[in-house]
């Protein structure tokens, strides 16, 4: 399976609602992601599933992927993504889904970084994950513990 790892775009630094879980993305986060998923795209970044963290900014980033990378599935929201979930959560709703061609995920930080680390077998954070920036790691077996292997990350500096 190809796991692709998204994290949310710029985001206000505060809602209206004062909640965190309300942040919305700026325009300039936007425009970061469009970015990063236009280039994605044309290299062939094509998800059979779009699971999201509840959360506004990070809903706002699956549509946005949706609609860049052709996705027109619905969008499964998953509290496996938010930020106060652990690695061996987001491994969980990844092994729920083991049917899926490309699965891709749109979730936060520190969450996503000590992620790809759990994916790569490592007991320490390995990646630094940038706001809009997206990982692809090859997942081969679904057993208790992850075996990824990392492809490629991209950020919006190299978009």
């Amino acid at each position: 399976m190809e796991l692709y790892l998204l994290r949310h775009g710029i985001a206000e630094d505060r809602a209206a609602t004062g909640r965190d879980a309300d942040r919305r993305l700026t325009e300039e986060g936007r425009d970061k992601l469009r970015r990063v998923l236009e280039r994605a795209h044309a290299a062939g970044v094509r998800p059979s599933l779009i699971l999201s963290s509840p959360y506004k900014r990070t809903l706002e980033t699956a549509e946005i992927a949706a609609h860049a990378l052709g996705y027109e599935g619905k969008l499964v929201r998953t509290p496996a993504l938010t930020p106060d979930s652990s690695p061996e959560d987001v491994w969980d709703a990844v092994r729920e889904h083991r049917d899926e061609d490309a699965l891709l995920l749109t979730g936060h930080e520190p969450l996503f970084s000590a992620t790809v680390a759990h994916l790569l077998g490592s007991t320490r954070a390995m990646v630094h994950f940038r706001k809009g920036a997206l990982a692809c790691v090859d997942v081969e077996g679904f057993g208790a513990a992850p075996a990824g292997v990392l492809q490629w990350m991209l950020t919006a500096k190299l978009a």
